[in-house]
């Protein structure tokens, strides 16, 4: 039982304290999930994410659910979404009222402003790491530059730029294989 509540006490502090969705929440699910309570190592995070990208939802409650399932099956899943989408039900359903009173004001404005800006930095941290963990070759680069700009300007879906990648992944370990 305690494992449930950590599960849905992490993820609810998770979904409490990031703003900016699932990339914005890496160095948080990486402080909570990996160092505190080590229930996923920082590759299994990385594969999750990319799963979460090409599968229907918000990056972050797929996150959740994946790793709430990894630590203890479908009922660790189902807590670890429900701590993750608990404080935006919340959130959203009181701001959602008063939004529309106060959105005209310079200091909401220039709030909300000011909370993009982190939000972003919060994001380059995040993709930051990803890229430093995730690109560790000549081969991994160029994959990292072909997927770039194939998203960046075509309109190809992320989906089949994952799958695309992960094909190249298992080319290359089939070939790396054949030389040892």
């Amino acid at each position: 039982m305690k494992v449930l509540w950590d599960l849905y006490s992490a993820w609810f502090r998770m979904g409490l304290f990031t703003f900016g969705g699932g990339y914005a929440m890496l160095p948080m699910i990486q402080k909570e999930v990996i160092n505190k309570y080590h229930w996923a190592t920082e590759d299994e995070v990385m594969d999750y994410y990319a799963i979460g990208q090409c599968t229907p939802g918000i990056i972050a409650v797929n996150t959740a659910t994946f790793i709430g399932r990894k630590v203890k099956g479908d009922i660790g899943g189902i807590v670890a979404t429900l701590g993750v989408i608990s404080p935006s039900l919340v959130i959203i359903t009181l701001i959602a009222g008063l939004i529309t009173n106060f959105s005209d004001l310079d200091i909401v404005r220039h709030a909300l402003k000011g909370i993009q800006v982190a939000v972003c930095v919060l994001m380059f941290v995040s993709v930051r790491s990803l890229f430093r963990k995730g690109v560790k070759n000549k081969l991994d680069f160029a994959v990292f530059v072909i997927a770039w700009v194939l998203a960046q300007f075509t309109g190809i879906s992320t989906v089949f730029l994952v799958i695309a990648a992960g094909i190249a992944g298992y080319v290359r370990m089939r070939i790396q294989e054949g030389r040892a």
